[in-house]
């Protein structure tokens, strides 16, 4: 019987999603539980796995396709089947590159898409040109070599390109033969910068990209976790957002659409307050670095971020209306504690859950940070690993800043924000000394959550930390 391969979920008041790149086509065969295809929402990019083993027989969607949730995308039939006659076959990968003076088409065979023979804009240079019937692609110049590399590129990346009005020529191509990815065009008009570009394809310059190495490697959510040493800041993180777009104006991404959305809702949706508390780092780092070399064989890594989770989940134990939710005029106590951390990534911000943080000790929450931000960076979570959590954690210090003002997650009632930890001086027992402190800040909801409820909820937070018992770890 064939399969119906539906638009998942992506996380709660999640209603679309867009069809970022097909993995499989019409007649590959596909194993269980194998990428079928990516999508991209406000809260998650993720490749989907297929449902089952099989031959895929039709392709509904198409990249760049927005649909609702539950809208069948694509059918996949038993091993041996026969694609649908009326399938829509998904474009080919990769086009082939034009010549480096090749003649205008013919009059009667004008490009799809409109491209003139005459000097293109921007945007239409993002569309070869026909290849020569002998099919050679033997450039007589090395300008034009790069240009014919740079211009080898999908449908889905020319699109980009045409919609963002952006010269695919001015982009450092990462793929095959220099080929432009579809990485690298949404890092150029997101304003990321590529990944590094392979050792034997030459690199553009002039393209006003920070180092790729920046770009791909930002900061885990935790505080100072590069090196564990907490007596500085750590090193600054570039993102080129907006990167060699002065002077232009392009559309928001729908991932930026839908984030803005949220985030305007959450502020009219919820009375938002904001305290700070500053807490010494001094006894967490003693445990830390007596304890972190053992946790490290047992296949997590202990940091300053698996403390204040574990110290936070204990506080919502304390003050339960912290970890609620508002549904009309009622107050939903939630009888699970998930917890939500933010993650930074390339191209945006994912929040994966640690469902039932309140039954893992402290080495069960190092392990399910470390899992959840590795699986989100390479686009393997689950839709309901990034849904029902009732309290997040965000953390602008790993970019240095002292603290931050969070928006609330809806429909959650509060956020804790993570400041950077850094050594500074500190009073103790009359006496200047050096300490690790770092600031925490929240933001609730005052519809529900008082000052002095949020101050106590706080001061549980930071007693926990200051005082740690060597034995919880």
């Amino acid at each position: 019987m064939p399969t119906d391969v539906v638009m998942p979920q992506m996380g709660e008041s999640i209603a679309e999603g867009t069809i970022v790149r097909w993995i499989k086509k019409v007649g590959d065969t596909v194993e269980r539980d194998e990428p079928l295809f990516e999508i991209s929402t406000d809260k998650v990019d993720a490749e989907i796995p297929s449902p089952v083993a099989g031959v895929v027989t039709e392709i509904r969607a198409k990249e760049g396709e927005t649909v609702p949730i539950n809208t069948v995308v694509a059918v996949i039939g038993p091993a041996g089947a026969q694609p649908a006659a009326t399938a829509p076959a998904p474009q080919p990968a990769t086009a082939p590159a034009p010549p480096a003076a090749a003649p205008p088409p013919p009059a009667a065979t004008p490009q799809a898409d409109g491209a003139s023979s005459d000097a293109p804009s921007p945007a239409a240079a993002a569309i070869p040109a026909p290849a020569p019937a002998h099919g050679g692609d033997h450039p007589s110049t090395p300008g034009a070599t790069e240009e014919a590399r740079r211009q080898r590129s999908s449908p889905l990346v020319r699109r980009i390109a045409k919609e963002h009005n952006v010269d695919i020529s001015e982009i450092r191509g990462t793929g095959g033969g220099g080929r432009v990815t579809k990485e690298d065009i949404l890092a150029f008009v997101g304003g990321a910068a590529p990944p590094p570009a392979p050792p034997a394809a030459p690199q553009a310059s002039g393209s006003g990209t920070v180092p790729a190495s920046a770009a791909r490697t930002p900061p885990e959510h935790q505080p100072v976790t590069r090196a564990g040493d907490t007596s500085s800041r750590p090193a600054p993180t570039t993102i080129s957002s907006g990167a060699g777009l002065a002077g232009q104006t392009v559309p928001m991404s729908v991932m930026r659409r839908k984030i803005a959305e949220r985030m305007v809702t959450s502020r009219q949706t919820s009375a938002h307050v904001h305290t700070v508390f500053e807490v010494n780092f001094h006894r967490v780092d003693k445990v830390r670095q007596a304890r972190k070399a053992e946790y490290e064989r047992a296949g997590a890594k202990l940091t300053y971020l698996s403390f204040i989770l574990k110290a936070a989940i204990d506080a919502l134990r304390a003050v339960p209306v912290v970890n609620a939710s508002i549904v009309g005029d009622n107050v939903v106590y939630h009888e699970q504690i998930n917890v939500g951390i933010a993650v930074a990534l390339d191209w945006g911000l994912i929040v994966p859950v640690v469902k039932g943080a309140d039954e893992k000790n402290l080495l069960g929450l190092s392990r399910a940070i470390v899992d959840l931000v590795n699986r989100a960076r390479s686009k393997q979570l689950k839709p309901d690993e990034v849904s029902s959590g009732t309290f997040t954690i965000t953390n602008p210090g790993s970019f240095g800043a002292l603290f931050g003002m969070p928006i609330i997650n809806q429909p959650q009632v509060a956020i804790l924000g993570v400041g950077v930890i850094e050594k500074r001086p500190v009073v103790v027992d009359d006496a200047i000394a050096i300490r690790p402190l770092a600031y925490l800040s929240i933001g609730y909801d005052h519809r529900i959550i008082d000052g002095a409820v949020a101050d106590e909820f706080m001061s549980h937070i930071k007693h926990t930390l200051e005082t740690w018992d060597p034995n919880q770890a």
